[in-house]
């Protein structure tokens, strides 16, 4: 629990750093950020492993490459559950964010293991 709640606060962190990088990001404030941040867990618990499967042949075509598009899927699925608290402008935006949110999180959790 204790673990899941640290990655929550460590995607939150992601979630406010791309809407601060990018106009096409909007995030209303910290509370919005949580709240994306726990939508999005939950997206990626539940949604993410079927559309992993249903496109495992593309992204192995892709050598993974796909999974961005993924990623960026679950976070247009986040901005249509949390409507006006969290919007990314475009399918594009939301790939190059999910990028951003990749890469920041993979530093933040190297930071937070050591």
């Amino acid at each position: 629990m204790k673990n899941w709640l640290l990655h929550i606060i460590l995607n939150a962190i992601a979630i406010f750093v791309v809407a601060a990088l990018f106009q096409a990001v909007h995030i209303d404030g910290a509370g919005g950020a949580l709240l994306a941040a726990f939508i999005l867990s939950i997206l990626n618990a539940i949604v993410r492993p079927v559309l992993v499967i249903l496109t495992l042949p593309i992204t192995i075509l892709t050598l993974g490459f796909f999974l961005f598009i993924v990623n960026a899927i679950t976070l247009l699925l986040t901005d249509a559950i949390l409507g006006t608290m969290f919007e990314i402008d475009g399918f594009f935006m939301a790939i190059l964010a999910a990028i951003v949110i990749s890469l920041l999180n993979l530093i933040l959790n190297s930071f937070v293991k050591k």
